[in-house]
């Protein structure tokens, strides 16, 4: 394996995978065997089990779409801002997507990116502690690129390419995605006080009337905002926060 001794940027290294069951059960088996630092990435060319949010696949057509892994280490944060640092990763992927759409891109809470009311992508997270501290994170990532043809599985997709009438190099993408985490990342690092504020800003929907899911019960309410504990923030005959998970959107 070549020496990453020097590499201390994300995606500054990145290997491309032709075909993996998903992204980031490799990286995290990368980590496990020790053999995986701060800013190693993965990119891969087919998933066979690409993973989403709560247990749900992520299937697109081989080489069009970015799907990608990063290992980071955010060890200078405590676990409890774990949804401060997902923030900081999907604001890196919404400013990677808006560069070139440039507007109508929104953040739909917690992680996905969505383009009106299409998705574009989504975000995972898995994170290994020890002994209580935060030792890695496998940021898990799959945006449409150039992928025109989806599964009718697959509710509202949209690609970069759809929207812009443009093919993309997945590769050099791939390394501008990276570049923007890295910038995000960075001013995480400095201490930037403005990251909440941001998400807010490009929150999905933010002021307006939705209808949610709870158990088997649908409502509709004002979506307020999110606060630093990742909560949904709503308002209706009362204000409520939901944690993630806990509701499932009606678009």
């Amino acid at each position: 394996m070549a020496n990453h001794a020097s590499i201390t940027k994300i995606g500054e290294f990145i290997t491309v995978l032709q075909s993996v069951e998903s992204t980031n059960n490799y990286a995290m088996g990368m980590v496990h065997e020790g053999m995986a630092k701060h800013g190693d990435a993965w990119l891969a060319l087919e998933q066979t089990a690409g993973k989403g949010q709560r247990g749900r696949s992520w299937k697109t057509t081989t080489g069009e779409n970015i799907l990608l892994s990063v290992v980071m280490e955010p060890a200078f944060m405590p676990v409890s801002r774990q949804f401060l640092f997902s923030m900081t990763i999907a604001l890196a992927c919404y400013d990677f997507f808006i560069s070139y759409t440039h507007d109508e891109i929104a953040i739909k809470w917690p992680n996905d990116l969505y383009w009106r009311d299409r998705k574009a992508g989504g975000i995972l997270i898995e994170n290994v502690l020890k002994s209580g501290q935060w030792s890695f994170a496998v940021v898990g990532i799959g945006i449409n690129i150039n992928q025109v043809v989806f599964p009718d599985t697959i509710t509202n997709p949209v690609s970069l390419k759809q929207i812009t009438g443009k093919t993309f190099d997945l590769y050099v993408v791939t390394r501008q995605l990276c570049q923007c985490i890295e910038n995000r990342y960075t001013s995480l690092k400095n201490g930037d006080a403005k990251i909440l504020e941001a998400y807010n800003e490009v929150l999905f929907r933010k002021g307006d009337q939705v209808r949610l899911k709870k158990d088997s019960i649908v409502f509709e309410t004002r979506i307020l905002g999110v606060d630093m504990e990742g909560r949904l923030l709503t308002s209706d005959t009362a204000e409520r926060a939901f944690k993630s998970g806990h509701i499932e959107w009606l678009l």
